[in-house]
């Protein structure tokens, strides 16, 4: 077999990704060309663009989407806004794809990789951690952070029955109250002028919700949320789903829609509503929403949040690993 290992832009990549999971495992919204430009040209990091693509004859194998910096690879990405990454890889492969890599990697003086928010089922964890002990190289993972996902039934009843009966009774009450209170709408935007004219909202009820989220946004995070908003509505990618009691906004929500699940990215809520729990009701009503529109996989991301383990969520550990090369 004759590889061969090339510099990609990330418009030309694009291309590369209209059909996720074939032949290339695009195994989240996270690793895809657009979010990785977004996050390039918003954050601006000093470090080099190495978005390598490796080929088998002519078929591309793998993307291998880092960033390069004294003598260390890491994902393009950041572990605070980025909840999962990963290379991407035609499945069965991964050895040969591995392989060429490292061995351009250590070719550019590269004596590290510093990997993180990996899901138990990355690439890193299942095929390069293992070749590159076998190549004799130090490999250290260890934990990082926790994600909560849960499946998706088929019906809202069916949904409801898979809460604990403690967590079923609050849902239903807690709906009961906020249905007495008005006339209840879930509107989910997905235009894209529609969706920027609401991200005022949405940055006003995220940092307004919870001190820390309030502090987490800076002003290089706010132009990020909103630069892949416009971007990824574009693509059918994102949505902002808003809960209105009698035509007025109490909580947002902005997500992915992506490979058959929904994968709740930030919320926020209006304090003046938090006695009708608007903030918790907003996420009960995008999963009913979730399953009307036949999805399989809701996904609350990265954090433990305890109202993630009531709604039916449950934990998926997430890892580091430092490999050492040089």
């Amino acid at each position: 077999m004759n590889y061969t290992i090339t510099q990609e832009s990330f418009d030309g990549l694009a291309s590369r990704c209209e059909t996720p999971g074939r032949p290339l495992n695009w195994n989240s919204v996270f690793v895809l060309p657009v979010w990785l430009k977004v996050w390039w040209q918003e954050f601006k990091p000093e470090s080099d663009l190495y978005l390598a693509v490796v080929r088998q004859d002519e078929e591309i194998i793998g993307v291998a989407p880092l960033q390069l910096k004294d003598g260390t690879a890491s994902f393009i990405g950041s572990t605070d806004v980025c909840d999962y990454l990963d290379f991407v890889v035609t499945p069965g492969l991964e050895k040969d794809f591995f392989s060429v890599l490292l061995d351009d990697l250590k070719s550019k003086s590269i004596n590290y990789l510093e990997l993180g928010s990996l899901r138990p089922e990355s690439t890193v964890l299942t095929g390069l951690a293992d070749m590159a002990r076998g190549r004799g190289h130090e490999v250290l993972c260890q934990p990082e952070d926790v994600s909560v996902e849960m499946d998706l039934p088929a019906t809202w009843e069916e949904y409801l029955e898979i809460l604990v009966s403690k967590q079923r009774h609050e849902v239903k009450r807690k709906l009961r109250r906020l249905m007495e209170a008005g006339k209840i709408e879930f509107r989910v935007l997905s235009d894209k002028t529609a969706v920027e004219k609401a991200m005022d909202t949405f940055l006003k009820m995220f940092t307004e919700s919870r001190s820390d989220k309030a502090t987490f946004l800076t002003g290089q995070k706010e132009s990020f949320f909103r630069a892949l908003a416009a971007t990824l509505t574009e693509t059918g990618l994102l949505k902002l789903g808003v809960l209105e009691l009698d035509d007025l906004p109490t909580a947002t929500i902005l997500y992915f829609d992506y490979d058959g699940g929904t994968y709740l990215y930030n919320s926020g809520y209006d304090p003046e509503y938090d006695f009708l729990s608007a903030g918790l009701l907003s996420k009960v009503l995008c999963i009913r929403e979730s399953i009307l529109a036949g999805k399989k996989k809701f996904d609350f991301l990265k954090g433990d949040e305890t109202y993630k383990y009531h709604l039916g969520g449950k934990e998926v550990p997430l890892s580091s690993c430092r490999i050492t090369i040089g």
